[in-house]
């Protein structure tokens, strides 16, 4: 068994490294359960016993409150490799299917087999659990893999640069860290697949770079995901639940609400409501509160800032470059044509849209490229039932924000500009793997009115059971 060099500077230790990971990978040490169990078993322990300098890694690139970090980044990911690690088998097992009777006498099955050495590239917002879950369900279908972190997350990274060599089997298991350079030397590689989480522009690049090898691509993407407020909603529960998911991690989530479109009967009550819950979660001055993050780099603070002049302030608007800090903002009388409502936001501020009617709002969605989440609050089962159906979105939460990707027998992806693919749980395992589909026939009965010649008796026998 080979191992692989510390360093991964240049591109020609990225070859080789890649090259080792195959070579590993055919010679069939990550084929076994029992190998794909041990690596799984080591990704809770590094997470478990390494968890400190993971949270201190975690504030040091987002400010990220121990409580967020742990949540999202650390039992996350924990909960998804037991959920793995307790269906190991049966997720792996082959399953038998019906036969026609033309194939007859004969069985089928589907053999379950890894698709070979995957490539996930993970971005900064979420950085442990966006890098760690796509990389559990190639190993747990018995893929060998090669992790990209963002270089925005550095602190991050490095911990796991260090971790990952430490915990697993180097041989079929790496992780390489590096910028521009690096990732693009990596997409050079054939691999047997590709997953990457970011923004659509970096996902075209990917997309092309497979290409080149016909390798197969998840992409889990963004967009500007939209929540619908209907006039019979729970204004206040709304709120908080809106808040709550559009502040967490300081908006710097694929799946945070981009923009809310209103009914304008009750948009002053919402508003007022939402800086009830923002006062409620963080504090008269969000800045010192210990529950509220900052933004992960100047270039992004600077891009998030240049959009606040396209609205109204309605709440916060208040900025601090040296601190990377903005805080919960609401934007009112915002342009539809205006370039916050053009780009995926990814920062604490949030545009209020009024709308006439749900079937308005259900227009202005459907006029866009399809969200990666769409969040509708209403207590009416028929306008929730209207919006679900007329609408298309990667996934959905009715009466909440996020959640649905919390739930692992909900498969979590994108649809049209937001993405391809989906995953989580069961369907994590799926996507790196190829169902086999295997026919054995047996021997003792072989009917001739298969084979020619063929006679005007065997065609009209055809017709009869075909």
């Amino acid at each position: 068994m080979t191992t692989l060099d510390e360093s991964t500077s240049t591109s020609q230790s990225i070859a080789g490294r890649v090259a080792e990971v195959r070579a590993n990978y055919r010679s069939g040490t990550t084929r076994p359960l029992d190998w794909r169990r041990r690596q799984l078993q080591a990704m809770v322990r590094m997470l478990k016993e390494n968890e400190a300098e993971f949270q201190a890694a975690l504030a040091n690139d987002l400010g990220k409150p121990v409580a967020e970090g742990y949540i999202s980044d650390i039992a996350f990911v924990v909960s998804e490799v037991k959920l793995m690690l307790k269906n190991l088998e049966r997720w792996n097992k082959p399953r038998r299917v019906g036969t026609p009777l033309v194939a007859m006498p004969s069985r089928s099955r589907l053999v379950p087999e890894p698709l070979g050495v995957v490539l996930v590239i993970a971005p900064w917002n979420y950085p442990i659990q966006l890098l760690l879950v796509p990389a559990a369900g190639a190993i747990a279908a018995g893929n060998a893999v090669i992790m990209k972190p963002s270089e925005v997350s550095s602190a991050t990274s490095g911990v796991l640069a260090r971790l990952v060599d430490k915990y697993f089997d180097r041989s079929a298991i790496a992780l390489v860290e590096g910028g521009v350079p690096e990732t693009t030397e990596l997409l050079d590689q054939h691999f047997d697949h590709i997953f990457y989480t970011g923004n659509g522009s970096v996902g075209r690049v990917v997309m092309a770079a497979a290409a080149k090898n016909l390798t197969p691509v998840t992409l889990e993407l963004g967009g500007k995901s939209p929540v619908i407020v209907d006039d019979s909603a729970n204004i206040e529960v709304a709120a908080r639940r809106i808040a709550w998911g559009k502040w967490l991690n300081s908006g710097q989530t694929c799946v945070a609400p981009d923009y809310v479109l209103v009914d304008r009967k009750v948009e002053s009550r919402f508003i007022d409501a939402l800086h009830a819950a923002i006062s409620e979660f963080y504090g008269d001055n969000p800045q010192t509160s210990e529950s509220y993050g900052r933004i992960v780099s100047d270039r992004h603070f600077d891009r998030l800032t240049s959009m606040l002049g396209d609205g109204s302030v309605a709440i916060g608007g208040q900025h601090d470059a040296a601190d990377r800090y903005i805080a919960p903002t609401v934007l009112v009388d915002v342009r539809h044509d205006s370039r916050i409502m053009a780009e995926e936001i990814f920062g604490p501020i949030l545009p209020i849209i009024p709308v006439a009617s749900v079937d308005e709002a259900i227009t202005f969605v459907t006029e866009r490229p399809h969200p990666l989440a769409l969040y509708v609050f209403s207590e009416r089962k028929a306008v929730v039932d209207r919006v679900v159906s007329r609408t298309t979105a990667g996934g959905v939460t009715v009466n909440g924000t996020l959640l649905h990707l919390t739930n692992p027998n909900l498969p979590f992806g994108g649809v049209g500009e937001s993405g391809m693919g989906g995953y989580h749980g069961e369907s994590s395992v799926r996507l790196f793997q190829h169902r086999k589909p295997v026919l054995s026939r047996g021997t003792r009965i072989d009917p001739k009115i298969a084979y020619p010649p063929y006679t005007e008796k065997k065609l009209k026998l055809f017709r009869k059971i075909l």
